[in-house]
């Protein structure tokens, strides 16, 4: 799910070729633990400042392929649940954690 001021650039030819390229130059694996990738993730988030940056929205520098897991453990750890009750889904999204047996 992108974000609403980012749409337009996901939608362009250029992210398009550069996703393309990215990905198979990286052999569509995970860069962080091996599994199969899922998401080209930009190291330094993309923001309205400098969505129109192409040394930072193009530039493989700043580029990671990840798997899902992986991915939301990069993008949600500033939100990371604290508590045992609660735990993010496949989506990123919170939801209440399956309760343990102890």
């Amino acid at each position: 799910m992108h974000k609403h001021f980012a749409k337009q650039f996901y939608d362009s030819k250029e992210w398009q070729r550069c996703r393309e390229s990215y990905i198979s130059k990286v052999h569509g694996v995970c860069e962080h633990c091996g599994e199969p990738g899922y998401i080209l993730d930009h190291i330094e988030e993309l923001t309205p400042e400098n969505i129109n940056d192409p040394n930072i929205t193009l530039n493989h520098d700043n580029l990671q392929y990840l798997c899902l897991a992986c991915h939301n453990t990069k993008t949600f750890r500033k939100h990371k649940a604290i508590r045992d009750d609660v735990m993010f889904n496949e989506n990123g999204e919170l939801v209440q954690a399956p309760l343990s047996k102890k």
